[in-house]
This record gives structure tokens, sequence and C-alpha cells, in this order.
């Protein structure tokens, strides 16, 4: 009988050549943490448009600074009193930056960044915090101690509409940190910061942009020392990083009373930001010594978590718009160091 082995050979040796190609070719590296040093006095906000990413510097800074997408410095927003809260339209074409030292809040072009807009809030109101429900635009507002309340700026009107004090019959110890959601133009949260325990009021947006009457969190459900809140995606889950407990908490919109999740963070949680597509929680915490920033899936699973060696600024985290980075601003309490921007690359899975 007349074998033939050649064909058959030949498949063989090709078959272990593409094995052993796959076995030696080098696995495919995890993008590396990076950390840009900005040239701010402080850190208050970040946001990422995708392709820009915005770091504001504070009450004592005049200056936004913008960077690429991987943490590149490629222009500044200059001349701006004392530029704070963050926040960008649904488009990601506008950004809005709350400037309580001048009573306002500016907008710019995240392209060519110029402003386009800006907005007087009233003498006396310090806005501090922003978001964003359609036509409208929130601001948490106070100067002083009980002086705090919440802003409506309807952007449907020509000239925009400016009203303040439209959380009727509640006074805030301070400017009310605010979050809304961005698949749902119907709810409305607000954190009272600076007091222990700490509270959360739930809102729904009526007709005209009005305020129904607040839900509250139940009484110590929160914690103490409010440092940041957000909203899911939809508007149906809470979420609070305060000093204590040593974890951000969720808890359904409709009843802040019993904690749904939790993610553990360590001592001192400062921060609480969620995906664009609400599959993905970053938390950050107060560390000294300690990671600093970490990423959870809905039930709790942690995906990652990242040391930046200072410390976190509060609230200053923000996720890519396509869930592959995290964006954390640092600053040294000494002094020594710059405020530095850190992109964290996030696992899939």
């Amino acid at each position: 009988m007349l074998i033939r082995r050649g064909p058959t050979l030949a498949l063989a040796a090709l078959t272990v050549g593409l094995l052993t190609a796959a076995i030696s070719a080098p696995a495919q590296a995890a993008p590396a943490q990076t950390a840009t040093p900005l040239a701010l006095p402080g850190a208050a906000d970040v946001v990422s448009a995708g392709d820009r990413v915005f770091v504001s510097g504070g009450r004592s800074s005049t200056e936004v600074v913008v960077t690429s997408a991987t943490g590149a410095v490629v222009g500044t927003l200059s001349g701006l009193p004392g530029p704070t809260d963050l926040l960008l339209s649904a488009d990601r074409q506008t950004l809005y930056v709350a400037l309580p030292s001048a009573n306002a809040i500016a907008a710019f072009n995240t392209g060519s960044l110029a402003e386009s807009a800006r907005y007087d809030t009233g003498a006396g109101e310090c806005p501090s915090s922003l978001a964003l429900t359609g036509r409208y635009l929130w601001f948490g507002y106070g100067c002083d101690q009980w002086g705090g309340n919440i802003g409506r700026i309807d952007l449907g009107r020509q000239p925009a509409q400016v009203t303040t004090g439209v959380a009727t019959g509640q006074d805030f110890y301070d400017a009310p940190l605010l979050a809304a959601a961005s698949q749902n133009r119907a709810v409305l949260l607000a954190g009272q910061p600076g007091l222990s325990p700490a509270s959360v009021y739930a809102y729904e947006i009526g007709a005209g942009g009005a305020l129904g009457a607040p839900r509250a969190n139940a009484f110590m459900a929160v914690g103490s020392n409010l440092r940041d809140v957000a909203l899911d995606p939809t508007g149906a889950t809470v979420f609070t990083a305060s000093g204590a407990p040593y974890e951000v908490q969720a808890f359904p919109f409709s009843d802040i009373s019993t904690p749904s999740a939790t993610y553990p963070t360590g001592a001192y949680p400062n921060a609480v930001e969620v995906s664009r597509d609400g599959t993905r929680i970053a938390g950050g915490a107060d560390a000294s010594y300690d990671p600093d920033v970490f990423v959870f899936r809905p039930d709790g699973t942690e995906l990652a978590h990242f040391e930046l060696g200072d410390e976190l600024s509060p609230g200053a985290l923000a996720w890519a718009p396509n869930g592959a980075r995290v964006y954390a601003v640092s600053y040294d309490w000494t002094g020594a160091r710059p405020v530095t921007l850190h992109v964290l690359p996030v696992p899939a899975g």
C-alpha cells in the first residue's frame, strides 16, 4: 500500500509552528498608570469629554487646565475667578464652570475652548456645584452657614432664565452637592455637606422645573461628613461617599434607609463616580499610605485599586466616556509637590 505522508507531515509542521508562535508571542501589556503635574495651586474637580480632560484649580485659582485623553497638557482656560465644580453637556460639547467667587457660571466650547456664555446667579449666591437635566442647569449655592439652596437656569429660554431658592422650605448648611441622572430628567439629588450626621435629599422634577417635596435619608444612614454624591444613569440608585463609614454606599432612590450595596475604600471616603453605562463605580478615599481609588462592579466586586502617592482631592474622579479610564486629581497637603492628574487604566471584565 502506498502511503502518502507529505501533506500530513506538512500540516503537522504547520500546526506545531502556529502553536509555537502562539505560545511564544508576548502577552499584550495593560496600559500603564500615568501622572501629570499641573500648574495649579489646588484641585477642585475633573471631567472627561473623551479627547479632552478638564481640571479646575478651586477658589484660590484662576484657571482650568485642559489635557489630552492621556494626560498631556494642551491648553488652559484662564482669567476665571475661583473655578470649582465642572459639568459637561450631554453631547460633551459644552463645559460649565462654577465660579463662586464671581457669583456666576461660565460655559465654554470644549473644542475651541472659547467662552460661549456666562450666567449671573445673583449677588452673594456663590454657586459651587452643578447638575444638568435636559434644559435645566441646576446649581447648589451658598456663601454663609445655613444660607444654602438650589438654583435653576432654564437654558431653553432666550435669554436663559435664572431662578434661585427653588428648594422651597429647605435650608442647607452650605452649598448642597448636586447630582443628576444622564438617562432620567425627572430626578435630582442634593447632598448636605459639613454636618454630622449627613443628609441627602431626593427630588422629583415636575412641570416647569419645579422641585417636589424632598425625600430624605433615614437618620444616620448616610453616615457623617458627606464628601460626594452620585446617581446611576437611570436615577434609580443613590451613591454617597462620607468620611464614615469607610465605604461608598448605594441606596434605592425611592428609599434612602438601608444600603443596597457597599464598596469598601478604607478610611475617609471622599469621592464617587458612576461610569456612563452604569456598569462600574469608582470610589475614592482620603488615604495617605493606602490605595486611594477603587473600581467596583455594581454588586460590590472590586475590579482594581490604585495608589496615587498623594491625597485624592474630594470629588475629583471622572470616567472616560468609553469607560476605559478613570481620571483622578491628587494634591500634596504639605505643598511640596504639585497638583497631579492621574490617568488610571480600568481592566475589562
